[in-house]
């Protein structure tokens, strides 16, 4: 028996969410539905032109732990924080969603990461992340019994940016299959992937990475093409499962040439896509842990992402179980 089902690891971040209009993000110089790497002068700077915001516990593996943890999944997560107020909140929040979570906190400087994140009136979400105590996330910080006892290890691409938590995702791998368990990761933006391209395809090419989750712009940066169908024949070749999302399109899976269509779920509106891609992958983790067939995973990712983007904030207010079995696939 295993102890917990998925184990993330990811960049401990607390989001601060304000509603703007696309001026505010050209006035700002902000790249819009795009995650922009700031420095703390330029946190503080937005911050002060910031309307009224939501506080809440993120960071991208971190939903996706407090996700597969709404499903009823035994979720663990990664993650550094510092001993300050925010490093307090993001520690309570994901403990309260009951997600294993103990990352020893580092000092009080660099401070807890936080990801200012405006969201247009169309819902897209531009986030600018400050990430602080998140680049001292390291080896030190693997709890090499957790990952030896969880059935899937997941990590977000934006893990690549900080240096030493490159490390610590080598040692989870290492660890992972030695224990006969799998990897998997997010590509995270197409920005990410334009950085890593290689590193990330050797990941896949290599075994490193079982399971990939990517959108339609992630993918096809990948590849360098525009050309979709391309992309989707090659990412089945370089991974054992890939799924790729589609937003109102839904999500197909792919593992070798098998292909799996899941259609999107019907949304009252469109609040804040803040989150999608991690609940999704909540989704289909918890179905894949469960045992589920690939279909059945892809409808609980698109399940749950379709009830997060309902809501602001990228953590579920409503139980996922619950909506599982209202919707017949619990």
């Amino acid at each position: 028996m295993t102890k917990f089902d998925v184990l993330t690891v990811g960049n401990a971040i607390v989001d601060i969410i304000a509603r703007c209009d696309d001026q505010f993000l050209i006035d700002n110089k902000i790249t819009k539905a795009a995650m922009n790497l700031i420095d703390a002068e330029r946190a503080e700077l937005l911050y002060a032109r910031m309307g009224p915001a939501v506080e809440a516990s993120g960071g991208s593996a971190g939903n996706t732990a407090a996700g597969v943890a709404s499903f009823g999944g035994k979720a663990a997560y990664f993650g550094k924080v510092a001993e300050d107020q925010l490093g307090e909140i993001f520690a309570h929040d994901i403990r309260a969603q009951g997600v294993h979570y103990q990352t020893q906190p580092k000092g009080t400087f660099p401070p807890t990461a936080r990801s200012m994140i405006f969201v247009t009136h169309d819902g897209e979400r531009s986030m600018n992340t400050y990430l602080g105590a998140c680049v001292e996330l390291g080896p030190e910080d693997v709890e090499a019994d957790v990952v030896a006892e969880s059935k899937v290890t997941y990590f977000e691409g934006y893990l690549w940016d900080p240096p030493r938590a490159k490390e610590a995702i080598r040692e989870c791998a290492r660890i992972a299959h030695e224990n006969g368990r799998e990897m998997s990761m997010t590509l995270s933006d197409s920005f990410c992937v334009d950085r890593y391209r290689g590193e990330f395809l050797d990941l896949m090419r290599s075994g490193t990475v079982d399971i990939v989750f990517a959108n339609r712009q992630e993918v096809l940066a990948l590849y360098e093409t525009d050309d979709f169908e391309a992309a989707l024949n090659s990412i089945a070749k370089d991974c054992k499962i890939a799924a790729v999302t589609m937003s109102e399109d839904g999500a197909v899976i792919l593992k070798d040439t098998e292909r799996f269509y899941v259609d999107a779920i019907k949304i009252r509106e469109l609040v804040d896509t803040t989150g999608a891609g991690d609940l999704f992958a909540s989704g289909f983790l918890y179905g894949y842990t469960q045992g589920r067939t690939l279909e059945d995973c892809g409808k609980l990712g698109c399940l749950a992402a379709g009830i997060v983007i309902q809501q602001i904030g990228p953590r579920p207010m409503k139980s996922l179980a619950e909506a599982g079995k209202q919707a017949g696939l619990i």
